[in-house]
Order: structure tokens, then C-alpha cells, then sequence
């Protein structure tokens, strides 16, 4: 018999003291959780024509050793503060229940906007995807891709007020199943709220070269055709494309792994960056 969220939730009760909140908020997954400027907000210029964007798979702050030295999420912030982007997606972001919040932090740091969808309750706070960015965030949504019963999936989409019209921003983590993986695309390329041009970024887990969400994505978005993606996993010895940068009404002018020596121990993928010009 599968055992649900709220099973799994009871069992950690013990001394718990976040139990019940866990519970409680285990029952309503997914939700958008956070929508925030940073505490000390920056003047930015408007978008201009192009844009530095960037996507990464921060590992819940572990590392490439995993959950043997526990979170430490400096390491990621640091390869995040490296990377200069205008806009950000990041996957596999935890928002702790007890202490300081990183990524809250990070936002402050680097005076970002944020935008935080909670995917699931991991046992040490909320589990999903984050958008950041140079530019207010006039709306946020959740896109529920919960398709399978084995996977927990969703997408944060926001508009930012940067000037110049409208500009959306989907951040993603895809399922690892192709069949999902694809309705899953679909779903993200036919939601009728996104307007303007739209940048679609995070792990894609496309891991197969030519499976349906694969050739869904190329078909429907061919200014991409000539992009060669950089391997981004694992970040020691990156040989898989998995996580990627599409657009539409806009146009990927170039993309690349950041490779830093701090890139390659902060995660298990290292962060792809790209050019977008705005068409």
C-alpha cells in the first residue's frame, strides 16, 4: 500500500517541536510560499535588449557530498554571487522551518526579488523552486506538474515589472520520467498566462536526447536549435545537459556552465548561464 505525505509526517513526530506545522502544511502541497523584495532594495536600470539569466540545481544546500556535512548554503550562495545574473531560477531550494532562512538571506544579500514555491515538506522545511530577480515581481503564480504519483513536480512562474512590457520567467524542476516529463512540457508551454516573452529555465532533466519533451521543446521553441547545451551534472565531471535555458519571444544568444572550483563542490550540478536578447 503507498503511503501518503501525512503518513511519512506522523512518523517524524517524536520530539519534534515543527510536527504539526509539517503536518498541516503537508496536507496542502504544493503552494506558493514566499513573494518578497529584498530588505535594502537596488535602483535597477530597465531590461534592456539583452539579459544575463540564470538557472541552478542548488542540491537542498548539501553539496556534492550530500547530506553527510548537512546544509550549508554559504557554498551556493557564493557560486550564485559569482554568476552576476539579472535573473535566477533555483531548484531544490529548502526554507528551513527553525533558524535563519537562506534563501531569504541570499535575496538580501545580493538585493534580489524573490518568488518561492513549496513543491513538498522535507523534514527540515519546505522543498521547491525559487525565482530571483533584479526587477520588482508584479505577480507570481504556482504551476502544479504534479502528474505522477511518484514525483512531486512544480514550476513558479512571475512577471516582472522591468520596464519596456511585460517579461515572464518559469522556473522548472521536470520529472524523471519521460511520459511526465512531456506533460509536463506541454503544460508549461500551453499556460495561458504568461505574457510577453517568457524565459523557461531549470532542470530540465532531459537526460535522453531524443525523447518527447526533448523534441517538444526544440519543435516548439526553434530558435534553440543551434544551442549546443553544456553538461551540467554531475558538477565533479558534468556530462548530462540537464539543466537548460529556453525562450520564447526572445532568443537564447549564448549559454554555458559556470565551472568555478567553488561551482564544483557547492552542488552535485553545476549553474548554466545564458544571453537573451529580447525580441
Amino acid at each position: 500500500m503507498r503511503r501518503g505525505p501525512l503518513v511519512r509526517v506522523r512518523r517524524m513526530r517524536g520530539e519534534d517541536p515543527h510536527a504539526e506545522r509539517r503536518e498541516a502544511l503537508a496536507a496542502v502541497t504544493p503552494y506558493l510560499s514566499l513573494v518578497r523584495a529584498p530588505l535594502y532594495p537596488g535602483r535597477p536600470e530597465p531590461a534592456g535588449k539583452e539579459l544575463v539569466v540564470a538557472t541552478y540545481n542548488v542540491h537542498r544546500w548539501t553539496g556534492v557530498a550530500g547530506n553527510n556535512r548537512g546544509p550549508d548554503p554559504e557554498r551556493a550562495s557564493f557560486v550564485i554571487s559569482e554568476l552576476g545574473a539579472d535573473v535566477l531560477a533555483l531548484q531544490e531550494v529548502i526554507r528551513p522551518f527553525a533558524g535563519e532562512d537562506p534563501l531569504v538571506r541570499l535575496a538580501d544579500q545580493l538585493r534580489l526579488h524573490v518568488a518561492f514555491v513549496a513543491t513538498r515538506i522535507h523534514r527540515l522545511g519546505e522543498l521547491g523552486n525559487a525565482i530571483l530577480s533584479r526587477w520588482p515581481i508584479a505577480t507570481a503564480s504556482l504551476l502544479d506538474l504534479c502528474f505522477s504519483r511518484l514525483e512531486r513536480r512544480t514550476a513558479v512562474a512571475a512577471q516582472l515589472s522591468a520596464g519596456g512590457g511585460p517579461l515572464s520567467l518559469v522556473a522548472t524542476h521536470l520529472a524523471l520520467v519521460d511520459r511526465t516529463r512531456h506533460r509536463q512540457v506541454r503544460h508549461l508551454l500551453d499556460h495561458p498566462n504568461l505574457q510577453g516573452p517568457v524565459i523557461l529555465l531549470g532542470d530540465m532533466n532531459l537526460w535522453r536526447t531524443n525523447d518527447k519533451a526533448t523534441r517538444t521543446l526544440e519543435a516548439e521553441l526553434p530558435t534553440h536549435s543551434e544551442i549546443a547545451w553544456p553538461a551540467s551534472f554531475p558538477a565533479a565531471r558534468p556530462v548530462l545537459a540537464l539543466d537548460r535555458i529556453y525562450a520564447r519571444g526572445a532568443k537564447v544568444l549564448d549559454v554555458h556552465a559556470h565551472q568555478s572550483p567553488a561551482a564544483r563542490r557547492a552542488s552535485d550540478h553545476l549553474p548554466v548561464i545564458a544571453r537573451v536578447s529580447l525580441l
